[in-house]
């Protein structure tokens, strides 16, 4: 859609006023005329909508072009044939409308769009169209942050597509643009596909504390390619603590550091991975906390279900908060506290002492950002809630959608906010 810039003509009162400054204003002049004169001119507005006139089977993820040449879209209005008005906003890049929710199936939709010229004489123009018939073939989708917990700062928004589907190349674009994110305040951010059915956002910095961020994953009856459809619009509310907390580990001083409001609240002497499974250095992000586990690793390759004493185990595990979806993890390590602050023991863990494990576990929350540094082996792409590891340049290489701009006060990436044409 075009921009457009306009200047306001003033109402002048008095017929010999209007006259003069009629007539010195040469052959660009418009009038407005009084009751019993002629007709007043038409607006030199025009506008186009997409869909057309008669379009069938549009997908019920239909946005509205509204396309205004000389002139500026002053009001829009979606009704479906039994006469319900559809909520909806503009992009604020003003290419599309899009309605609150997905449209219904085989349904019969008006559009009424009202532009006004620089001289504010309306044009309307009208179209309608048609849904198609419910797709037999839907995929699901599930937005992973839930709306009742109040996570750290480095906590992505994470979703994921079912595990036997990967969204073609050619409409992650499509799907990105359907990924609707506003965050108070501001923050802009931006998508990055980890597979073609996991993708995660998050803002180029850390969450400010106390954000709050509107989440709409408008995927209902989106086309995914190969005759696939997406299923339903998921909605969400996810929460920033409003207190950050830091957790940095590192190798050479064999210390864990807890920092609260960028303050050291506690050091503790930590055990990392040994040489021959070192533990990974980078941003890593606390996935879960259990108070009470076990770890078996019977099942891992050269184990073959037995236990040996040695890489081969099943032991009981108290305040074992994850870092990584291959294993490692802080937690309590009583039998390494003797190598606690001195020598490297780990399966590529962080082992601390009873007290210190649960202290930490009872500080930290979901999605804290663990900072691991100077050990032999960096965190793999991807292992765990990796989003904050990679540099912002990095991460926007994994979007189909240009960049973000930045000095936008909005934080939407899919141009989604609110708009004065409702």
């Amino acid at each position: 859609m075009e921009s457009w810039t306009f200047r306001r003509v003033l109402t002048v009162v008095g017929v010999g006023i209007l006259a003069a400054t009629a007539a010195g204003c040469g052959s660009e002049a418009r009038f407005v005329n009084g009751p019993g004169s002629e007709e007043p001119p038409e607006s030199l507005a025009s506008i186009t909508i997409t869909p057309e006139e008669g379009t069938e089977d549009a997908p019920v993820s239909t946005e509205l072009e509204i396309d205004v040449t000389d002139g500026e879209l002053s009001d829009l209005v979606l009704q479906s044939d039994d006469g319900e008005t559809v909520e909806g906003e503009m992009r604020p890049d003003g290419s599309s409308w899009v309605p609150a929710s997905p449209l219904s199936y085989e349904t019969t939709y008006t559009v009424t769009a009202t532009a006004l010229d620089e001289f504010e004489i309306a044009t309307t123009a009208e179209t309608e169209f048609t849904t198609m018939s419910s797709p037999p073939n839907r995929v699901w989708a599930s937005l992973w942050n839930g709306s009742e917990y109040h996570y750290g700062q480095a906590i992505p928004i994470m979703v994921d597509f079912n595990r036997d589907f990967s969204v073609p190349e050619e409409e992650r674009a499509n799907v990105e643009k359907r990924l609707f994110v506003k965050s108070d305040p501001p923050q802009p951010g931006a998508w990055h596909w980890f597979s073609g059915n996991h993708l995660e956002y998050r803002p180029k910095d850390f969450w400010e504390p106390g954000t709050v961020i509107d989440v709409r994953i408008g995927l209902g009856g989106l086309p995914l390619g190969n005759g696939l459809y997406g299923e339903q619009d998921i909605t969400g509310t996810i929460h920033i603590d409003s207190e950050t907390r830091v957790v940095e580990v590192d190798n050479e001083s064999k210390s864990m550091t807890a920092k609260k409001n960028g303050e050291v609240v506690k050091t503790m002497p930590v055990s990392l991975g040994k040489a021959s499974t070192p533990s990974y250095s980078g941003t890593m992000i606390v996935m879960e906390k259990e108070a009470e586990t076990v770890f078996d690793t019977t099942n891992e390759p050269g184990c073959d279900g037995e236990e040996d004493g040695e890489d081969c185990y099943i032991t009981d595990i108290d305040w074992a908060q994850r870092l990584t979806w291959s294993g490692q993890y802080i937690h309590s390590a009583p039998w390494s506290i003797g190598d606690q602050g001195v020598r490297n023991v780990s399966h590529g863990c962080v082992n601390a002492s009873p007290e210190d494990s649960e202290w930490i576990f009872n500080f930290t929350k979901l999605g804290d950002p663990v900072i691991v540094t100077g050990t032999e082996q960096r965190l793999p792409y991807g292992d765990g809630f990796t989003a904050f590891d990679l540099s912002w340049e990095e991460f926007l290489e994994g979007s189909y959608l240009p960049p973000p701009d930045e000095s936008d006060s909005d934080s939407d990436t899919d141009d989604s906010a609110e708009s004065d044409v409702n």
